[in-house]
């Protein structure tokens, strides 16, 4: 019997194991690690009847007792698509594809609502899923965020369960990139700013993926504010475009926007206050207008739109407020992995602020970020595998507050908090501009270890 194997005990790689054996494929789990959580994981599906082998790296010779009887190879979204084991397996004849790919075969008879882009993307997906799922809708998110779309379609699958109306499906690049054939009823994109380019080598390669996703969307809303998808607008024949700088101009006008009093609008009229989304920033106003367009496309009326807006109680570790010290608030951002996201919560928070950053660099353009630095910091604290590599690049961009560097977080934390009040700061912000994986296994553990070190100071 043929039989699939799938790379990677992660939530993807699990999710995708569970469905394909529901579905009545022979399934090999691989994962390169033997970690005591991961023999934990193991024997879970084992009882399952889904074969696992722990201390198995993605080489071909992973492979050598299935290779007769492969026929299929699912692989986690943290595997470059090009990896030479990949390539040779293809070569072989046998198919490769993602996890997403797999859930999509199951899934592909309801209506996604697929949300991509380097930075914003959580926040859009989280706030559609609260809109559309407060006014009744059976709406599920899932997919970089929330439950592996896999296990949404593990679930759907459950003679008692409840069709969804719609899926809200949040879509890295590497997930887009290994399930080339989605094709969205609503396809979200909120901005483009230079990341992941370890993995996919230039700008426009990473582009180009995120583009496809759109290409198959029945219907696509842009960011209009977003200077590169700005740039690429005459390219498409048809989309919505939102912006929260005005209407536009006769040649770029937007579907949806916000006008100098600060209401929602579209060439209809006003629909309600941008204040009813109670989150700082320009950036969550361009959200905002992105989740509404969406919700206006699935049918639902502005009143209702507005409702549920008022009631949306923000998404953790994304500038998410903690409370005060003393007179110094203190907001976890620990989803600000690259210098993008990190300058764009830095524009959102009050100034003078002291700012956690660190953990493993990446590649980008970090002028933005400095800038905002010096414009709103007056100390900056380091720490992780990135600190001294960011204390260079600090330093010479000829910032003006104190530079300090720490071995961790723990560290880091509790310099800054007397610090801070000594500086009389508005703010203390963790904004890593840094991946997490030097000493955290996802930006979620990183942001709740910074909420555990910062509970016992917080005095409202």
């Amino acid at each position: 019997m043929a039989r699939t194997v799938v790379v990677g005990l992660g939530r993807s790689g699990i999710g995708a194991a569970r469905l394909l054996q529901a579905e009545g494929h022979q399934v090999t789990v691989l994962e390169r690690s033997i970690e005591p959580h991961l023999q934990s994981l193991a024997a879970d599906l084992r009882l399952q009847g889904i074969a696992v082998e722990l201390g198995k790296p993605l080489e071909l010779t992973s492979f050598i007792p299935w290779l007769d009887q492969l026929d299929s190879v699912v692989i986690s979204p943290g595997i470059a698509w090009d990896h030479p084991t990949l390539t040779a397996l293809r070569q072989r004849g046998i198919d490769i594809a993602g996890e997403m790919a797999v859930a999509w075969r199951s899934l592909s008879h309801l209506p996604w609502i697929a949300i991509t882009g380097t930075n914003g993307k959580t926040t859009v997906t989280h706030l559609l899923n609260h809109v559309l799922e407060s006014n009744g809708l059976k709406a599920p998110m899932g997919g970089n965020v929330g439950h592996a779309a896999a296990e949404i379609a593990l679930k759907w699958r459950q003679s008692n369960a409840q069709r969804s109306d719609w899926l809200v499906m949040e879509l890295s690049s590497y997930q887009i990139e290994a399930a080339p054939e989605i094709a969205p009823r609503i396809g979200i994109w909120t901005n483009l700013t230079p990341d992941h380019l370890e993995r996919h080598g230039t700008l426009d390669a990473y582009r180009k993926i995120k583009r496809g996703l759109l290409e198959r969307s029945e219907i696509r809303i842009f960011n209009g504010d977003d200077p590169d998808l700005r740039s690429q607008r005459s390219s498409w024949d048809k989309g919505l475009w939102v912006s929260s700088e005005g209407p536009g101009t006769a040649n770029h006008r937007a579907d949806f926007w916000i006008d100098a009093e600060g209401l929602v609008r579209d060439p209809q009229g006003a629909l309600f206050a941008a204040s009813a989304l109670a989150m700082p920033g320009q950036h969550n106003l361009q959200n905002l207008l992105m989740v509404t367009a969406a919700a206006r496309q699935t049918g639902l009326p502005a009143k209702a739109i507005e409702a549920s807006l008022r009631s949306f109680p923000g998404v953790p570790h994304r500038l998410e407020e903690l409370g005060h010290i003393q007179q110094m608030r203190v907001y976890n951002d620990s989803k600000a992995t690259n210098y993008d996201a990190a300058c764009v919560g830095l524009k959102a928070v009050p100034a003078p602020a002291v700012v956690l950053a660190g953990g493993q660099t990446k590649q980008g353009d970090a002028s933005g970020w400095l800038k905002q630095l010096d414009q709103k910091s007056c100390a900056v604290i380091l720490f992780g595998a990135g600190a001294a590599e960011l204390n260079d690049l600090i330093k010479t961009s000829g910032f003006s507050g104190e530079l300090h560097c720490c071995t961790n977080l723990n560290a880091a934390v509790t310099l800054a908090i007397p610090l801070g009040l000594e500086r009389q700061a508005a703010c203390l912000l963790l904004s890593p501009a840094c991946a997490s994986f030097d000493q955290y296994q996802d930006f979620e553990a990183r942001g709740e270890h910074f909420r555990s070190l910062i509970a016992p100071h917080l005095t409202a």
